[in-house]
């Protein structure tokens, strides 16, 4: 075992060890070795891993001088394939040089994605049943193996050793796809005088590695906090450890690790990526020394980096954990783990830490995840406290409203403005189409409510017009809302009605329409489209995507929306501006050399840490083992090291969810290796210092639960009804709340948008039918009266009949009632005198009108009455009937009696109550009788008539309550006011007596 003798020399290797704040530790020993010479620390030149890495170095060099003015060195990233952040690396070569005289530009991603795609949607194998938007998403995942293939400097004529007959036969179809595309793609790379980036980048660093070993530089050069898992990266680090002025000081080198697990680390190991650039520098852990100054700053106890270097021990190896060396106390003095019961305690436990921790001046706290919605949740939690952190990971511009805006606007058109995606698009809050914002979305809500609620309306803008005339809801706003949309979106709708039509073409209609549909009165719609950081990236996408657009040639409209969403998946939006000073949110790689008092890790569940390994669409993984790529847990490593440099700060905690969506969770492996060390050694976390999960608990609970109560309003006599249908009786009996909303509060329920029908629409277009075929043979039957019943229901339901479940379901099931409906009226015509359909009565009590629609009325040749409802659905039990819960046909009967319907003259007998099942099934239908036994249609009157004289005296009360469901066993099968009257509530703590509201 390698034992840190604390030796400060200085050489060609270093080493910062992990328990050391990396970046302050590098910025003070540069400090200390310039001097006082002010100028001495600009002849430096640091490469270092990343653009995050060279702003946390240039705020540690502010730090460790106490905020005096510096000439900073020169920092460079080196891992980024951008050319603009590696042009500075050729900025003093030799123009003569022969080695950077073809270093050709980088091809951009989104032209690079675009070609691609056009090969894939060409190519006979993967393109047959490609759609374009599929062929992108193909693209972006080949265009990551051709960086990989030349991130690792292999040559794609490795191909030929993959034999197609080892793999499946889809394999077989992308290796022959594979092997067509890399002879072809240097061609046309060629052709346009471009590198793929991870070449580009290549060629840079291996120029400079060539400059350097010809031509020295002058100052000294330093690489550093840089693993060289990438071979031109590492080639490079060779080249800065031979110069005169050169020193790689590495980040974390585990050098407690015992030498037969040194030799048995893996992908998946934290040290693998420094242990192979050892190897490759032909050095070992002895020739690397310790960064100067390190046991000059305060850190966690050094046996920190023992347990760390324990928690990673190589699995072959994992048996001397039975003979561990103690461990000082110490070594967790700082650590603490939290155990949340679900993600939003997790998140709210941890934006309560970190909003304690500005509470303490100057203290810094940084959250590490690779979870995107745990950094999501503790940034919205802590805007509770006006507090705002953007996640340092960017959001995908997808979700930022513009480019939400771009979508919902390409889909609205290509879905020939239906309701849903109309709405999505009116209610953006960029979308005024040049009208004044109040007005702009008082029309849209009234659109909304007269017009695309309910069935779908015709397609198009003429379609909107065309409802909302017959709706009768069309006035001068809706019109002007109308001409305004029509006007923004005309030329992109005319396009989109084309066959096919150049990429490049429909981007700028396209755009032309957001633009318009962005536009205000008193803001041209570009400033309001394009402001801010996501605008700008949206302009830059659009810009770039017009650009090249032409590559992709033409394409079907239909499918430009999923080509769009799948180009702008790739796009990422960073926040420029207005990061906090104090707190930050990261994902592991913007984590790496940054340091803050206290360090979160969030999310410490397998899955996230480490993430799990994406399947590979072009190379399975004993292809790629073949091909000499490295596997997915080289990544595995990578996030390993992250977790590694994060345990060595002094203050940690770390959390997980228990549960996450209502599923169990298992723990990060790495939490598990955690807790079987510290078992080995009889050590155990310290708790929290506060109890952050019960505080979180407590956060949002209120200080009294007081339970809901059953609603059982009072309304006064006076604002009570006075005339309500049979139908509504029966509702007043089962559930008055249902009645007190909709005839006192005068409460409707909102259609669904964009509704299918539904049975009560199957039932309507069944009456229709009905009442259709008696008005036209009111006496006499036609010759095939199941034909002519037949003809009606093709007239009624032909607004319909298109949907594919009408023609499936509703039209065959009315095609059976209808033969038994015919063979029922054959059999009934010659008792009947007259028939009455959907005939409408009421009935005067006084201080009381009863109304009624009877779906049907027979008159008999003997004077007698037979009162028939119709049924698609099932009809009331007799018992339900004469216990008074289904008064319908009794009270009909009653109005009938007492001479209310138009027609029939008072005092007829009623000689049959019937419900006509028209279910549709195998028989058709059936008849049944709502009189039970012992029970004639004049007692069920009578007694439907006290019943609700009953009512009507019990509800004139002013103390008798509107109660919600009085009878749970009686209670509507269905209601719209479940959710107004939160019956889920009440019922659920066991109320059943409910005592006014």
């Amino acid at each position: 075992m390698h034992q840190d003798t604390g030796v400060t020399l200085r050489g060609p290797l270093l080493n910062i060890p992990a328990r050391f704040p990396f970046a302050d530790t590098l910025a003070r020993g540069l400090l200390e070795e310039t001097g006082s010479d002010p100028m001495q620390l600009a002849t430096y030149t640091l490469l270092l891993p990343t653009r995050r890495a060279v702003r946390t170095l240039r705020e540690a060099f502010l730090r460790q001088s106490n905020g005096k003015a510096l000439l900073l060195p020169r920092l460079l990233p080196v891992a980024d394939p951008d050319e603009i952040t590696l042009l500075p690396l050729l900025s003093d070569t030799s123009a003569t040089d022969d080695s950077t005289m073809d270093i050709r530009p980088p091809i951009s991603p989104l032209h690079r994605q675009l070609l691609l795609t056009r090969l894939i949607l060409a190519a006979p194998a993967t393109g047959q049943a490609c759609t374009p938007d599929r062929a992108a998403l193909l693209a972006s995942e080949l265009a990551q193996l051709l960086d990989q293939v030349q991130t690792e400097g292999l040559g794609f004529d490795a191909l030929e050793k993959l034999v197609p007959e080892d793999y499946a036969q889809h394999w077989q179809i992308t290796l022959d796809f594979l092997s067509i595309l890399t002879r072809h793609w240097p061609v046309i790379l060629d052709s346009m005088g471009c590198l793929d980036p991870a070449e580009h980048r290549n060629r840079l660093l291996l120029a400079r590695a060539h400059t350097w070993q010809t031509t020295p530089p002058s100052g000294p050069v330093l690489a550093a906090g840089i693993t060289g898992s990438i071979p031109a990266v590492a080639s490079l680090l060779a080249t800065i450890a031979t110069l005169p002025q050169g020193r790689v000081v590495l980040p974390g080198l585990d050098r407690n690790l015992d030498a037969d697990s040194w030799e048995a680390i893996d992908e998946s190991h934290p040290q693998y990526a420094l242990k192979r650039l050892l190897d490759r520098l032909g050095k070992n852990r002895d020739a690397v020394h310790n960064w100067p100054c390190v046991e000059s700053i305060r850190t966690a106890h050094p046996d920190r980096e023992r347990l760390c270097s324990e928690l990673m021990r190589p699995a072959s190896t994992t048996h001397t954990w039975r003979h561990i060396k103690p461990l000082a106390e110490e070594a967790i003095k700082g650590i603490t783990r939290l155990d949340c019961p679900s993600p939003r305690e997790e998140a709210l436990a941890i934006a309560l830490l970190m909003r304690h921790t500005l509470s303490i001046p100057e203290r810094t706290c940084a959250l590490v995840t690779p979870d995107r919605d745990l950094a999501r949740r503790v940034a919205a939690d802590l805007t509770r406290w006006g507090i705002t952190v953007d996640d340092s990971a960017g959001r995908p511009l997808t979700v930022t409203p513009p480019g939400a805006f771009l979508r919902l606007g390409a889909d609205m058109v290509a879905q020939r403005f239906a309701p849903v995606p109309l709405l999505a698009l009116l209610k953006h809050p960029l979308c005024s189409a040049g009208l004044d914002a109040a007005v702009f979305r008082d029309s849209v809500r009234r659109l909304e409510l007269t017009v695309l609620r309910g069935v779908r309306p015709a397609p198009g803008i003429a379609g909107l017009r065309a409802a909302a005339l017959a709706s009768g809801a069309m006035d001068e706003s809706l019109s002007t809302l109308l001409d305004a949309l029509e006007r923004c979106c005309a030329d992109f709708t005319a396009l989109m009605a084309e066959q096919n039509v150049p990429l490049h073409i429909l981007l700028e209609s396209h755009m032309r329409m957001a633009e318009a549909l962005a536009t205000t009165p008193d803001r041209p719609g570009p400033l309001w489209l394009w402001d801010a950081d996501a605008g700008m990236a949206a302009a830059s996408f659009a810009a770039d995507l017009a650009e090249h657009a032409a590559v992709l040639g033409q394409i079907r409209p239909q499918a430009y929306p999923g080509l769009l969403d799948a180009l702008m998946r790739g796009r990422t939006v960073r926040t420029r501006f207005g990061s906090h000073p104090r707190l930050d949110i990261l994902g592991p790689m913007e984590a790496r050399l940054h340091q803050a008092d206290v360090m979160i890790v969030g999310s410490l569940n397998e899955d996230v840490w480490p993430p799990r390994p994406g399947a590979d669409p072009w190379m399975s993984r004993p292809m790629r083992t073949a091909f000499g790529l490295p596997l997915p847990e080289q990544k595995v490593g990578h996030t390993a090291h992250d977790l590694v440099t994060v345990l060595g700060s002094p203050h940690v905690v770390l959390t997980r969810s228990l549960k996450a969506e209502g599923t169990p969770t298992v723990p990060s492996r790495w939490l598990l290796r955690l807790e079987t060390v510290l078992s080995a050694v009889g050590l155990a976390l310290p708790e929290p210092e506060h109890p952050w999960l019960k505080w979180a608990e407590l956060f949002d609970r209120p200080e009294q639960m007081i339970p809901v109560r059953r609603p059982a309003p009072r309304p006064p006599v006076e604002s009570r009804p006075r005339a309500l249908s049979a139908t509504r009786i029966e509702t007043w009996m089962r559930d008055p709340y249902a009645i007190y909303a909709r005839h006192i509060l005068g409460l409707r329920p909102l259609d669904p948008l964009d509704a299918q029908p539904g049975p009560a629409d199957y039932g309507t277009l069944v009456h229709r039918a009905l009442e259709d075929f008696i008005k036209r043979f009111p006496h006499i039957l036609p010759a095939d009266p199941e034909a002519e019943l037949l003809a009606s229901g093709q007239k009624v339901f032909a607004d319909t009949i298109a949907r594919p479940s009408v023609q499936a379901f509703w039209w065959p099931r009315f095609e059976r009632l209808a033969h038994w409906f015919a063979i029922q009226e054959q059999g009934r015509r010659t008792m009947i005198r007259e028939t009455f359909v959907e005939i409408s009565g009421s009935l005067d009590l006084g201080d009381f009108v009863l109304t009624a629609k009877a779906d049907r009325i027979d008159l008999l040749e003997d004077g007698s009455l037979v009162i028939v409802d119709y049924k698609t659905g099932a009809p009331p039990s007799a018992r339900e009937v004469a216990a008074g819960f289904s008064p319908q046909l009794p009270l009909e009967a009653l109005i009938a009696h007492h001479g209310g319907f138009p027609g029939i003259p008072a005092g007829r007998t009623i000689s049959s109550l019937l419900y006509w099942h028209l279910k549709g099934s195998a028989n058709g239908g059936e008849e049944r009788n709502a009189c039970g036994h012992g029970m004639s249609p004049d007692t069920l009157a009578k007694q439907a008539l006290e019943g609700l004289r009953g009512l009507i005296d019990a509800f004139s009360h002013p103390g008798t309550p509107y109660e919600a469901r009085p009878h749970p066993g009686k209670a509507p099968a269905w209601s719209d006011w479940l959710h107004l009257a939160r019956v889920r509530e009440w019922a659920a703590a066991g109320d059943t007596d409910g005592d006014g509201a």
